[in-house]
């Protein structure tokens, strides 16, 4: 069993940064792919980026690419996502999930799923 917990997320203005961090315990933390993902009301659950078990490997969805970066801390148990040059439509839930192998960009196939954290942006 994996827990994940995120923290991190809040009010900010078009063009601001937050850095997302999720949290883990449980099973062998480095043994484990990590995505995160967002919904916003009324829209499914959509892919925002993934990073390898080694963190050697990163992959975003297009949408976030060149603003936002995703990043793992093996001594910390941590992942987290760094996002810069918000958008209004970035506005959602922010889910940080975990898999067993290679990442993938499909919710289905995580095992593991955090709480989330709202991210809102105005402007």
């Amino acid at each position: 069993q994996v827990q994940l917990v995120e923290s991190g997320g809040g009010l900010v203005q078009a063009g601001g940064s937050l850095r997302l961090s999720c949290a883990t315990s449980g099973r062998t933390f480095g043994s484990y792919a990590m995505g995160w993902f967002r919904q916003a009301p009324g829209k499914e659950r959509e892919f925002v980026a993934a990073i390898s078990w080694s963190g050697g490997s990163t992959y975003y969805a297009d949408s976030v690419k060149g603003r936002f970066a995703i990043s793992r801390d093996s001594a910390k148990d941590a992942v987290y996502l760094q996002m810069n040059s918000l958008k209004p439509e970035d506005t959602a839930v922010y889910y940080c999930a975990a898999k067993q192998s290679y990442y993938s960009s499909r919710p289905l196939e995580y095992d593991y799923w955090g709480q989330g954290t709202q991210v809102t942006v105005t402007g």
